[in-house]
């Protein structure tokens, strides 16, 4: 059973997440706010009030609005797997030779 062990607002629609299981990071949710329950949260103010459903394990605001534990663990070890695969970019050790590249 995926459970939130914590949910902190970060800025704008992201929020941090923390789980059981250790894994933990942001979520945008700015694209996933439609629909009845959801709309409201559009207002910054309702949406800084997320916090964590005791009896759910889940994040969960002022509404009623919640988000199953399994989609928020889903982003973000996606999001995380997605960063860790990215090719990163190597310093060059050393300096360049001085007049390395100049004709004369």
């Amino acid at each position: 059973m995926v459970r939130v062990t914590d949910a902190r607002y970060v800025r704008d629609y992201v929020i941090r997440v923390q789980f059981a299981d250790g894994v933990a990071g942001e979520v945008d949710l700015r694209d996933g706010l439609h629909g009845e329950v959801f709309r409201p949260l559009r207002d910054k103010n309702l949406f800084r009030a997320v916090s964590v459903n005791p009896d759910w394990h889940t994040v969960a605001w002022p509404n009623g609005a919640d988000l199953a534990p399994e989609f928020l663990h889903d982003a973000v070890t996606t999001r995380l797997t997605r960063r860790s695969s990215r090719p990163r970019l190597r310093r060059r050790s050393g300096h360049a030779k001085s007049g390395a590249g100049r004709g004369g």
